[in-house]
Order: structure tokens, then sequence, then C-alpha cells
């Protein structure tokens, strides 16, 4: 389905007593596609002049459009028109198989029939004109180089192959000279009104409900595709557009309201909040001994996919349903919830290290809908990505890529802990098997004089833990020293994902782990996702490193331990409004002295907290000299929260006696003291870009860290 500008002319309808007689199931099966099939003739005839050319105008061409667009659908009728014309196809779906050439290779060759031969040489053996069509393509994108540079080159000139998902064609396609003139690319969108209206009556729609039915869908092909489907299940009855704003959500809340019974509904709902769905684990979030009839029922409902893993629902239909359920039965969400938790947890202890990323990710998905999570996951699949120990051929590649990104300084530091402890790394590879990026996890327990002398980010850690929270005969304390994709470093994407993972699976099994470490780069960024996940800001760990300022949050398992740390991750998915508390654990009422570099980092962590008194509670600043002189020594913690607020805006304030500084305090005050909901809304209200916002919010936090260490250096405030 797709938009077509010229309204075409409906195809016959035929009943399937009609279609011809045939042996296959297969043939009457297409014909049913085909004759439900409208519009998108410029795609179709871009396929067609191709597919018939004496030679291919291009080889490589790009589908791509969001989901529930017909991307499936017109690659089925792609696979027509290439056998009408002569063409073998081969098809495959990226959900099926393992980002990895072997696994392409093995999958394509069995698409080709020839499962013992590569593809390139059993095509070429072939002769002719050929077409790959490859679905869902979005999830091969750990591949797009290896097929740019490596697969794709190796096939046959007359080869056409199709790539569709829903990302555009990345950079290095369209950078490259060569594949510039080679490629197509087709944006998918809505159908036109025209093409609605056909579908409707190939559908048996009635045509007075065509013009509804147009105006609640716009023309989107699956939102058209569950209207027919509740139009046929309600004959009769006129159609009329819910009175919400969400027409996914109002259209799948009316299918499922004529699902056969409340136990499919259930099922169905339950589906929407599970990465992926097994029989087992449907019969165990409804409470019930055998889920086989609700699990095969499941299978045929016309939004829900299957995979290798299991069952899930379109992305549509999962976030209407799933936001559809938590507004109107909270209760209920949260009991599948619970339920889907509880399995998780039973099989973190049953099963081995690959399952339990697995589980982990099926777990860390309950929280996909989370504002607070949901910016800070790649929500690709994490479950199947594999990282690996180091081999000694790595050592250079993890060298220069901490070199690249914190300097030469850490780059030694980082090749000192893979002598001394290359059991704590981890290396995610490209699909070359090259080091694409790792994760070093450090025990502290088991540091040395030598080892302190040689990283005084550790010394500091173990310092911090001696003075606050000494270990004790049998535990542990781990510092993930260093953690970096070769290119992107931290930012979100599938290796910092697989780095939060794999530490949330150590988390839940080390056995003695009593206190974690984890540093970040751009702590402004990652603090809103490490409060939610309850690791604390520890200023007294701060250090810089090739030019960058990186803040250490830090966890005491002893104070919430790991199953109570999930149940409180529980509670905050199911309450998205709460800001999470703190995690941090009250400081003494006098605290040892503070660095230069630590003191600037709690004042900017107050100013974080600063309209969340708890969490203000934990700030070492509660113990700073300024603080204690305008409090008294023997001044509880609550009572010199009040008094470190007033010191914040005091030094705030002092920037209004510059004119060129204004500005400063106008971004403190709507980005920290009187924050908007957003920086974004404290940029507009002071008519600025928001970069320019964010500028204006640093200098102004450097100058009160800057005023309250000259406060603090005197022992009192101006």
């Amino acid at each position: 389905m797709g938009v077509s500008r010229a309204r075409p002319v409906p195809a016959p309808v035929v009943s399937p007593l009609e279609f011809p007689m045939s042996s296959r199931l297969a043939d009457r099966l297409g014909a049913l596609r085909r004759q439900r099939f409208v519009g998108r003739e410029p795609e179709r005839g871009v396929f067609r002049s191709a597919i018939c050319a004496p030679q291919l105008p291009f080889n490589v061409l790009h589908v791509h459009g969001p989901g529930g667009v017909g991307k499936t659908t017109l690659l089925r009728e792609f696979a027509s028109a290439a056998a009408e014309a002569g063409a073998a196809a081969a098809q495959l779906d990226a959900r099926n198989l393992d980002p990895a050439p072997q696994a392409f290779q093995s999958a394509l060759a069995s698409a080709l029939g020839a499962p013992d031969a590569p593809p390139a040489e059993t095509l070429a053996a072939r002769g002719g004109r050929h077409v790959i069509l490859v679905d869902t393509c979005e999830l091969l994108r750990p591949l797009d180089g290896w097929l740019r540079e490596d697969f794709l080159p190796q096939l046959p000139v007359e080869t056409l192959t199709v790539l569709a998902g829903r990302d555009a064609p990345g950079e290095g396609w369209r950078s490259d000279p060569g594949w510039q003139a080679l490629v197509r690319t087709l944006p998918l969108r809505n159908l036109g009104p025209d093409d609605v209206r056909d579908y409707l009556a190939r559908r048996d729609v009635p045509p007075e409900q065509h013009q509804a039915v147009l105006e609640f869908t716009h023309g989107h092909p699956l939102a058209l595709t569950l209207v027919a489907d509740v139009i046929e299940q309600r004959p009769g009855q006129a159609f009329a557009a819910a009175d919400s704003p969400d027409v996914i959500g109002a259209l799948l809340e009316r299918f499922a309201s004529k699902v056969p019974t409340a136990r499919h509904r259930a099922a169905l709902e339950a589906s929407a909040l599970l990465r992926v769905t097994t029989e087992p684990l449907l019969a165990e979030v409804l409470g019930i001994d055998d889920a086989g009839e609700l699990f095969h029922w499941l299978r045929s409902v016309s939004f829900v996919d299957s995979g290798p893993l299991g069952v899930f629902p379109h992305d549509l239909a999962r976030d209407a349903l799933s936001a559809d359920l938590r507004w109107r039965n909270p209760d209920r969400f949260a009991e599948l919830h619970s339920r889907a938790r509880g399995y998780y947890a039973r099989r973190l202890g049953e099963v081995g290290e690959l399952e339990q990323q697995r589980v982990l990710s099926d777990y860390v998905f309950l929280h996909r809908d989370n504002p607070l999570v949901k910016p800070f996951i790649d929500w690709g699949d994490t479950g199947t990505s594999v990282p690996y120990p180091p081999r000694p051929e790595d050592a250079p590649r993890l060298r220069e890529m901490v070199a690249r990104h914190e300097g030469e300084g850490s780059a030694e530091v980082a090749m000192h802990w893979l002598r001394r402890q290359p059991e704590g790394f981890l290396v995610m590879r490209g699909v070359h098997g090259e080091a694409a990026g790792f994760v070093a996890a450090v025990r502290l327990e088991q540091a040395t004089d030598e080892d302190r002398r040689m990283d005084p980010v550790v010394d500091r850690a173990l310092a911090y833990l001696e003075s606050r929270a000494p270990l004790r005969a049998g535990e542990r304390a781990t510092f993930f020293r260093f953690w970096m994709d070769a290119e992107r470093y931290q930012e979100v994407g599938a290796t910092q994902s697989l780095v939060f993972l794999k530490a949330a699976q150590h988390y839940l099994t080390t056995s003695g782990l009593a206190f974690s470490f984890f540093p970040l780069a751009d702590a402004e960024f990652w603090a809103p996702f490490f409060g939610y996940i309850d690791l604390f800001p520890v200023p007294e760990v701060a250090y810089e490193a090739g030019g960058r300022r990186f803040t250490v949050f830090g966890h005491d398992w002893r104070v919430l331990p790991p199953l109570a740390w999930l149940d409180v991750l529980a509670q905050r998915e199911l309450d998205t409004t709460a800001p999470p508390p703190s995690a941090a654990p009250p400081p003494p009422s006098t605290s040892a002295a503070l660095d230069e570099s630590a003191f600037k980092d709690a004042v900017h962590e107050a100013l974080r907290c600063f309209t969340r008194p708890r969490e203000l509670r934990s700030n070492p600043l509660l113990g700073s000299r300024v603080v204690s002189a305008q409090a008294g020594e023997g001044a509880s913690d609550a009572e010199r929260v009040p008094v470190l607020q007033s010191l914040l805006r005091r030094a705030a304030e002092t920037l209004r006696a510059s004119p060129r500084q204004e500005k400063w305090a106008d971004a403190l005050r709507y980005g920290y003291l009187e924050p908007l909901s957003t920086q974004e809304r404290a940029a507009q209200r002071l008519y600025v870009s928001f970069s320019t916002f964010r500028r204006h919010l640093k200098e102004g936090v450097d100058h009160v860290a800057e005023t309250l260490w000259q406060w603090e250096a005197r022992g009192a405030a101006d």
C-alpha cells in the first residue's frame, strides 16, 4: 500500500471461489494478497523499470518508512513483479537472523536453495537477473559497512538488492561516489485518499463509511488494516472516530474489545509489555497453567509478528496497547508488570551468562516507556549481542581507543589494568572481529599499593571507601574504570547500552558486592538516568582526563541490595511522575575537607538538586566550612539544607552586578533555581538557542562554584 498521485484502476474483486485451481495453498495466499494490494504505483514503477531494463540502472534499492507503513507488503509485490519479469527472488527478514556476516550469508544461501555454497558463487553460476529482498534491515545496522564494502560488491552485476527498513541510508551510502550512482532511495508515506477508498472497497467496507475511516486513519496502512478488521467484526454498525488524540491507540482499543474472550484480551495486553512473548512466560504473567491456546491465537493476530525468540506486537500496536492499559487499568498494568519481573528474577538464577543477558534485556524493556529511561537506551536487540574477553592482539586497539578519547595518561592506566586484571575487560567486536568498544571493571579489593600509585582515580575511590564505607571481610567493590565505543565514545548507542546491561548483570550476580563506581564524561546528560537507577555522584572521586571532566557515580549495595534495587526500579517504572529519591547515604555532619575539584563538583550537583531538599541532604557541602559557619557546627543535616540553598542563591545573584554576566544568572534561575519543566523551555523563555542557553548555564555554574570556593577558603560568605 502506498501513496499514488493518480487514482489507479481498481483490480477486479475476485472471490476466493473464483481463483484458478491450484495444488498449492501458497498460490491462493499470494492471489489474496495481490487482491488487497493498492497504490504504490510510483514505487512499483521504479522497481519494474529497473528489473526489466537491459542493464540494471542501479544495484541497491533502499526502501524506508515508519513502522506499519507497508514495507513488508511492498516487498511481496516486488517479489511477484520479479517473478513476472523472469528474475529469481530470494527473501530475508532480519528479525530472523543475527546481525553477523556468517549468519546473513548462511540465511541467504538457504533462501537461494544452495545452503552449502557462498551466495555470490551461487548467483554467478546460475547467471541471469536475480533479486535479493531484505526486510527489517534496521536490525542489520552493525552490518551496514560490511554489506556496502564487502558483501554487495562481490555479487554479479545483474543482481538487484532491495533493503527495506525504518531508516534512510546512512552516511556511508550517500558519501561514496560509487554507491551514489548505484543506489536508489524510496521513502514510503501514508496512502492518498483515492488509494484508501480503493483498499476499503476491496475489503467490502460500505462506501458511506469511507470518509470517516479516511479521517480517522489519515491513510496509515496498518491503521487501515485494523479498521477494516473492526468493521468486519461489527457488520451493520457505522464506524465513528473516537474522541482521542491517539489515532492508533483508539483504533487498537476498539479492536482489542472484540477479541474472543477476556483471556485473549489479557494475552494481548501482556504481549504489549514484553519484549518477546513465549508460551511459558505468557502462562506466568497471566497466572495460568497452560497458555498454549492463547499463545497460538496471538500468532494469528494481524499485528503480531513471530521471531526466533517468541512473538511480539508491531511497535505501533504495542505502544498503543501498553499506553491504553496503563491509563485504563493501572492496577492490572502493575500486576502484569510484577509477574513479568518475578519471572525474569527467577530465570536470572537458573540460566547461564548469555541467557542472563537476554533476561536482563527483557527486564530493561519493561522500563522503555519511562521518560527518564527511554532516551538513554538503544532499544535494539542487546539481548543477543555478546561481548568477549580480550585477545592479546586487542591491546594496541584498546590503547588507541582510550588515548583518543581520554588522553595518553589514561591509555597507560588502561594498559596497566589490562595487564593486572584482564578478566575484568569485555570487548565488543565489529563485523570483522575488531575491537569496536570495551568496558573494564576493576576489582578494588584486589588493588595493591602499586596499583594505587599508578592510578590516582582508583586511589581516590579506595580512600572514599576507607573513610565512608569501609569494606568488610569477603566484600567486593567494582570500579567500571573505562567504558567506551571506538567511535561514539560514551554516547547513547549499542555499545553503551550493552555496557549498562553488563553492569546490571554484574550487580545482580556478583557475590559479596558491596560498592560500585561508574564514571561519566557528560554527567549533565546522564544524571537523570543515573538518578533513576539509584546511582549517586561521589564528588570525592571526580577527576580530569584528556581534557574531560569526569563525575563518578556510586551505589552502596549493602544499603540497597540488588533484589531490593530491582523492586525500587519497578516502582519507579510504574510511577512515571515522581522524581526518584537519592540513593546517597547521608553524609556525616562534618565531612572531610574537599579539594577544589571535588568541592566544585559538589556545587554543580547541589545546583542540579536545588529544588529537591531530600537529595541535597546527601551533598558533601553540608559539612563544608562555609555552611557550618552559617548553620552552626551542631546543626543537623535538615537545618543545613536551607543554608546551602541560600548560599547558592547569593552566589548566583552576584552575577547581576555585571551586565555581561546577567544572562548567566537568568540561565541559572530557569535552569536550576526556579527550573522550568525542561531546559529547552528555559531557552525559549530567555529567547536564546538551546546551545546558547547551555553555554550560559555552564558559565553561571562555574561562577557560582568559584564564588563558593572563595568563601570556603575564607570560612565565611561575603
